[in-house]
């Protein structure tokens, strides 16, 4: 497996594996016709302007030969935390470790650029192997909250934590 960091001629390749990656997740949580309709405009948009402006974030991918396993992309948030924005992998991967690898290159990162912070992120209600796999990371749910996806979308988030000091040692090991 290799892992490098992602650049401004990934965002194609991660649009698409995010946008997989939510039709598997979350086919029985959002409707259809949003999932096989604009979703996939949507993530390329983001991830154009996200590996355009890299300042204050960062992208890791895993590929496998010319394949994209999957990605963690992480910023830092208006109250100083560390955010794991999008931590993903190709679905047909899932369990394979592709995520845990990812997540504790984050937490590498979020130590050696950004010492001394939590690490958060979010997940939707109902993603219920994504909830298991963060709190067998040692993930602690600190929030709950409705997160508005579209105009008329409005679904519930999760968050979960890691404190600074649990991410120094995930760091380390």
């Amino acid at each position: 497996m290799l892992f490098r960091n992602g650049t401004t001629t990934d965002a194609e390749r991660v649009a698409a594996l995010h946008t997989a990656s939510w039709r598997t997740a979350y086919a029985e949580l959002m409707p259809g016709a949003y999932l096989d309709g604009p979703l996939r405009e949507e993530h390329l948009a983001k991830w154009r302007a996200r590996t355009a402006d890299p300042e204050g974030r960062w992208l890791l991918l895993a590929e496998e030969g010319q394949e994209l396993r999957g990605f963690i992309h992480l910023v830092v948030a208006a109250d100083g935390r560390v955010h794991v924005d999008n931590l993903h992998a190709r679905p047909g991967h899932l369990g394979t470790g592709i995520g845990g690898r990812l997540l504790r290159h984050g937490f590498r990162w979020a130590a050696a650029e950004h010492p001394g912070r939590d690490v958060y992120l979010e997940v939707l209600r109902g993603n219920e192997r994504a909830i298991g796999f963060y709190e067998r990371q040692g993930g602690v749910r600190t929030a709950e909250r409705p997160v508005r996806l579209t105009a008329d979308l409005v679904l519930d988030e999760i968050e979960y934590s890691w404190s600074a000091a649990t991410v120094g040692a995930f760091a380390a090991s």
